[in-house]
């Protein structure tokens, strides 16, 4: 579990988001990220009984601190939270792993998905809901899955994408640009003695859909035919 001494670090840093205030209180920030690392490695621990995580350390899943304002109208140089890439290789794996996000006044979550595909990735996710749609909602419709992760975030185009039908059974589904998971905690569950537990819960239930979408964009063979 996470301790308040970070709960409380993060609200300051929203309000205080500059350097000079960091620098001050630097020790703080040392603690909060002392406190995130063993949380990751609890839940290493736990996802590794499901989750096959060669070599996988906590310095590989931790997001720095620092933002990169270099094209941004927002100069703010730190985040408003701490966060996690939980997965093979951790953030630089470049396939679909479980994100932890951590941030005061009800914006920490644990979400898993597809964010920001490629053409190609989206193309390929159309064409096998056009296929196959029951293999994605067998596991996204499943009554656990749903429970926990009753918020589902991204966007969506307004009409059927271009080779499909208006009226296809699954247009719902084929007008999706963006197809990502959360489960979101209050501040006062991420200080609780079962909120690692909870994460690793929330991990079990995203691995079929993880699984699936990294099958899909990663594993699977690419058809070759022969004239």
């Amino acid at each position: 579990m996470l301790t308040k001494a970070t709960i409380d670090f993060l609200k300051d840093l929203a309000a205080n988001n500059h350097r000079e205030w960091f620098d001050v209180h630097r020790k703080r920030y040392e603690t909060a990220k002392k406190d995130l690392e063993g949380l990751v490695q609890t839940l290493l621990t736990g996802v590794g009984e499901f989750e096959n995580l060669p070599n996988t350390t906590v310095k590989d899943c931790i997001f720095r601190i620092n933002r990169d304002i270099r094209f941004s109208k927002d100069k703010s140089p730190y985040k408003q939270w701490l966060s996690a890439a939980i997965g093979p290789g951790g953030r630089h794996s470049g396939r679909i792993d479980y994100y932890l996000h951590i941030q005061p006044q009800g914006e920490s979550f644990l979400g898993a998905g597809m964010w920001n595909p490629t053409p190609k990735h989206l193309a390929k996710f159309r064409q096998e809901i056009d296929f196959n749609p029951q293999s994605l909602k067998g596991i996204i419709e499943e009554a656990d899955f749903r429970a926990f992760f009753a918020d589902i975030w991204g966007e969506s185009l307004s009409r059927a994408p271009k080779g499909y039908a208006e009226d296809h059974p699954e247009a719902a589904l084929l007008k999706r640009k963006q197809l990502f998971f959360m489960h979101k905690f209050p501040d006062d569950e991420l200080i609780q003695p079962d909120f690692a537990p909870k994460i690793i819960h929330g991990c079990r239930l995203l691995k079929p859909y993880c699984d699936y979408l990294n099958y899909l964009f990663f594993d699977e063979e690419e058809e070759v035919f022969e004239l």
